[in-house]
């Protein structure tokens, strides 16, 4: 076989946005000499115009460049544009090595996981998120959590803490305490509470309320401090038992290191969407793998990035649990393309086809646009720092 025949090249791309009340949801779609398609998915907060803008820039280092050469790729993005590459540029990155994956694996007619190492687990335990959208109240709390019990997740992911920055009044401490107690009381130990803090708070607010509720035996914490403050994400950790959570907000492999050799965390929650792709990815869950942290991938994403976190799950040794928030909100999302990856009673169970094994439904993004002003597209967000009920996800500001 001649060589040359392997070579496939990019020959164009398109970019789609879905909207819902609280997130963008981007896609790009790739095509191939021979016609093959491939999708990437992200959310990336605050910047979704700016995202699409940023693909137009970029296009010479898509169009006309090998599919398989996935090293090359993240090196003209990362290096040849000489500007540090942060969250925009890792979110681009990603989205076009998923479709880049997608084309590759439908290339050679098999799964990308197999073509990532292959398997060390036929499904994936997962948690779900997005379930409290109502009342900050102990007693709606725990009878929505209820809710996801009956759908049969193994554990459930809440921030309780309102409007929080850095410290809680009083009255509001004990407020959120009282909510981790109601999920408890509610659920039981059957299964595992994630408690989000969203980087809100100094670490010794962080410390008071992991001495609270450590009684309950939560599965993590998770951001207690600024992501980037990883000193004081150590201090939490050298005053608690409870196992600290964090990574969804970092993006280079440069960044997880640090992480990883100051022992400030003991699950990595990297965001496969926003942090360079699935073989990056790979390369830092592998690196957390030799300091005998575990995985869990941060997943906020629709149906490409589900089945994107799906398939690199299945090839860590060190994963943990998978995040899904679609069956509790914007339930319409996973219209977006089929099959859609669905939890059955607490598990995402392996994907079948090549490359992430679906289609997108480009006439369901297009019925749900983003909103825009003067053109511009807007982010709306969950103003989580000042809108004491953000969780209900309804978009205002």
């Amino acid at each position: 076989m001649n060589l040359a025949d392997n070579i496939m090249k990019i020959t164009q791309f398109e970019t789609f946005v879905l909207g819902t009340p609280w997130r963008n949801l981007s896609y790009i779609v790739l095509t191939l000499e021979d016609g093959t398609t491939g999708v990437g998915e992200s959310r990336i907060l605050g910047k979704t115009h700016t995202l699409q803008a940023y693909f137009k820039d970029i296009r010479r280092h898509i169009v006309g460049h090998e599919v398989h050469d996935i090293e090359a790729l993240y090196r003209r993005i990362t290096l040849l544009d000489f500007g540090v590459a942060h969250e925009l540029e890792m979110t681009a990155l990603a989205m076009i090595e998923m479709a880049c994956w997608d084309c590759i694996g439908k290339l050679a007619g098999e799964p990308v996981y197999k073509l990532l190492g292959g398997k060390v687990r036929d499904r994936v335990p997962a948690y779900a998120n997005g379930w409290y959208k109502g009342e900050r109240t102990p007693e709606f709390f725990a009878e929505a959590a209820l809710k996801v019990k009956e759908r049969g997740y193994l554990g459930l992911k809440f921030d309780p803490f309102g409007n929080g920055d850095l410290e809680l009044e009083r009255s509001e401490f004990r407020k959120s305490i009282a909510i981790i107690e109601a999920v408890h009381g509610a659920v039981g130990d059957s299964m595992e509470l994630h408690i989000e803090m969203h980087g809100r708070f100094a670490p010794h607010q962080a410390i008071e309320i992991a001495r609270a509720i450590e009684p309950l035996h939560p599965a993590w914490i998770e951001e207690p401090c600024r992501p980037e403050d990883l000193q004081a994400l150590c201090k939490v950790a050298q005053h608690t038992s409870i196992p600290i959570a964090t990574g969804e907000r970092l993006y280079s492999a440069h960044q997880f290191v640090e992480l990883f050799e100051m022992r400030a965390a003991d699950i990595i929650q990297l965001d496969p969407t926003q942090c360079g792709g699935i073989l990056e990815a790979k390369k830092i869950s592998s690196t957390a793998e030799t300091y005998s942290l575990m995985v869990a991938p941060h997943n906020v994403g629709g149906i490409v990035s589900t089945m994107a976190a799906l398939h690199l799950f299945l090839t860590l040794r060190n994963g943990k649990v998978l995040e899904h928030f679609n069956d509790f909100t914007d339930q319409f999302v996973k219209q977006t393309g089929s099959p859609y990856p669905e939890v059955v009673d607490g598990y995402f169970h392996l994907p079948e086809g090549p490359g992430w094994g679906v289609e997108l439904d480009l006439d369901v993004i297009r019925q749900h646009p983003p909103r825009t002003v003067d053109g511009v597209i807007q982010d709306p967000g969950l103003n989580m720092f000042v809108k004491s009920e953000w969780n209900q996800r309804d978009g205002t500001r």
